[in-house]
């Protein structure tokens, strides 16, 4: 999908590598692609002309956009400019992070000091440039702050803070440590976290923006290092929102503040050099930089239009990997969708970014998940050298085009809500609220259909798995726009059916399989996996040459529901009669793997396949498990 632009020899000015040889046309690539798609079934000789191949091979995301399987120089595309310059779409800074890498930012949430004063002097001397704190009730008390920071040099490293409607206390609480430490204003760096429009969308109460407005005047006077408010993308994300949706919302929340800013009296470049923008890092690495290019593009839009001088339109951005993405079951395979993300996030241009420890759903990390976090970032930056180059994804073809469609997709939302007197009108009004709900329920039923695989939950589960326990975290606060988990719904099955094994029997399914192996093993393989989702046990008959066979195992280990596996010609054969037996029997819910026809064979209850409901098919399986005992 991502083909490198190609300059001519006359941009050069020398040899063309490709002279002598033909250019392919591309209706001779689509001959080739309906050729193999025509080998593979998914065309068959009744179908239309050489645009279907294109049209089965894109797929369409969360925002509408169209992702396509090819992109060629034919693509229209905006101008991206150059790094550090309008509209930054390459960059917010000329030289990027080449000089120094980006801000390797750790998150800490225990509520001990002095388990989160180790754990900061461990990041710190362990790769890291600075910390992020989660103070009041969901984290470290704002008492305690100083007790947390003990060791660390406040002018060297970092500090951003995150506290919710404590934000002006936890504030003024760093201020006065720096200032007893002797640490001068200006040598502060970070960023005091207010942001009184993230605790609107995560509570649903609005609270006094002074505070916010107060704390950016003296950060202009006085603090000029610090960032005095966190634009926060996460809370629509994390709702399940889409990527356009947390650039609308993250572009209205900037104009809002700018608004706040310039009414008290600040000039509106000191207002946009207070803001600090965070995005979630996510698994798609396309998607993840093309938003971070998209946002950038955006801002400076927004930027221009309120009378920003070019110098200081460009986004700061802190890129956070996805607690939506992170899985309970299976927590291991976060540390590979985190290094995708943070992969994502330093080519997308992120002037810091913060890894999540792999097992951060469960709990407070430990120290291992901790050093592997930042050794994430370590191994991109001083091995792989990513932030060496500037803007490495410039000149995709897919990459420029997803770019612009996204700042286009998110643009609208972000007009929408303008037009609805505002973000904070607009999470008041439920208008916020219902389009991420929609867009939940859009990406829940890809999930529950595996449309969206998740690795080492709907898709390669371990069954035998025993997870890593961690202590509990604070709760987050709620009552506003919800937190959702992508596999939140598959690990409560495998939860329940954990519970059940404990003082019974796990949930099971009998696969009836049909003839001999090479007869039955691919779909019965779909199956075991496709229970194993569910925290399910498949047993299976074997090879089986008769109707009795399968009944006879099927007495051996008996369940009340039975998956019938084999291919198309042993079904036309054996499925009917097998289901009647294992009726007579005592099998209750039948079920057959296989491609969906327009009436199963007798006695079978429902076709179990590739994008069937897997959720509802393991709710059920449970249930009648539930009923059997």
């Amino acid at each position: 999908m991502m083909a490198s632009q190609r300059s001519t020899p006359s941009d050069r000015g020398d040899l063309d590598l490709m002279d002598g040889f033909e250019v392919p046309p591309h209706e001779q690539w689509q001959q080739q692609v309906e050729t193999v798609l025509r080998k593979t079934g998914l065309l068959t000789e009744g179908d239309p002309g050489p645009q279907v191949p294109e049209d089965l091979l894109a797929t369409t995301t969360h925002d509408g956009v169209t992702v396509r399987p090819l992109y060629t120089a034919g693509d229209e595309q905006p101008e991206a400019g150059h790094p550090g310059l309008a509209p930054f779409v390459r960059h917010s800074r000329p030289q990027g992070c080449v000089a120094e890498g980006w801000d390797v930012r750790q998150r800490h949430t225990d509520p001990d000091p002095a388990v989160t004063n180790r754990e900061v002097l461990a990041d710190l001397s362990g790769g890291a440039s600075s910390v992020w704190l989660r103070l009041g009730p969901a984290g470290l008390a704002v008492e305690d702050l100083a007790d947390a920071l003990h060791g660390m040099h406040l002018d060297l490293a970092a500090v951003v803070l995150e506290a919710d409607e404590r934000y002006e206390q936890a504030a003024t609480a760093l201020l006065d440590l720096a200032a007893e430490r002797g640490v001068r204003p200006s040598a502060l760096r970070g960023n005091l976290g207010a942001d009184p429009i993230g605790v609107h969308a995560r509570t649903g109460r609005a609270p006094d923006h002074s505070p916010a407005v107060e704390l950016a005047r003296r950060c202009a006077e006085s603090y000029t290092g610090l960032h005095a408010i966190a634009v926060d993308g996460l809370p629509y994300h994390d709702a399940g929102g889409s990527d356009a949706e947390e650039l609308g919302c993250s572009m209205a929340a900037g104009v809002t503040y700018l608004r706040w800013l310039t009414e008290a009296g600040l000039d509106v470049d000191t207002a946009a050099g207070l803001l600090e923008f965070r995005y979630a890092a996510t698994a798609d690495q396309f998607g993840t930089i093309a938003k971070l290019r998209a946002a950038r593009r955006m801002w400076e839009r927004v930027a221009r239009v309120c009378g920003v001088s070019e110098h200081a339109r460009a986004q700061t951005q802190h890129a956070v990997t996805s607690s939506a993405m992170l899985t309970r079951r299976d927590p291991w395979v976060n540390m590979l969708r985190t290094t995708i993300a943070t992969f994502a996030a330093g080519v997308g241009g992120a002037r810091a970014v913060t890894v999540q420890p792999f097992d951060a759903a469960l709990g407070l990390p430990d120290g291992f998940a901790r050093r592997m976090a930042r050794n994430t970032q370590s191994l991109l930056l001083e091995e792989s050298h990513l932030a060496q180059v500037i803007d490495p994804a410039g000149g995709s073809y897919y990459v420029e085009r997803l770019t612009d469609e996204l700042a286009h997709a998110g643009w609208e939302w972000f007009q929408r809500i303008e037009a609805a007197a505002g973000l904070p009108a607009a999470l008041d009004s439920g208008l916020v609220a219902e389009r991420i709900a929609a867009t939940w329920n859009e990406r829940h039923t890809a999930i529950a259909h595996r449309r969206d695989p998740i690795t080492g939950i709907s898709e390669y589960p371990d069954l035998d798995e025993t997870p890593p326990r961690r202590a509990a975290a604070p709760a987050e606060p709620g009552g506003g726009l919800p937190r959702h988990r992508y596999a939140e719904d598959y690990e409560e099955l495998r939860d329940s059916a954990d519970r059940l094994a404990e003082t019974a029997q796990r949930p099971r399914v009998f696969l009836a399989t049909l003839g001999t192996l090479a007869d039955y093993n691919a779909r019965a393989s779909f199956a075991r996996n496709l229970f194993a989702a569910g925290g399910i046990e498949a047993t299976e008959a074997g090879a089986t040459e008769s109707v009795d066979d399968v009944v006879e195992a099927y007495r051996r280990s008996p369940s009340p529901v039975v998956c019938l596996c084999s291919t198309g010609k042993v079904y036309a054969e054996r499925a009917a009669a097998t289901a009647r037996a294992l009726r007579q029997v005592g099998a209750g819910t039948i079920l057959l793997a296989g491609k969906p026809q327009e009436q199963p064979p007798e006695g079978v209850d429902e076709f179990v396949h590739t994008g069937s409901d897997a959720l509802r098919i393991l709710t059920e399986v449970h249930r009648e498990n539930g009923a059997k005992r």
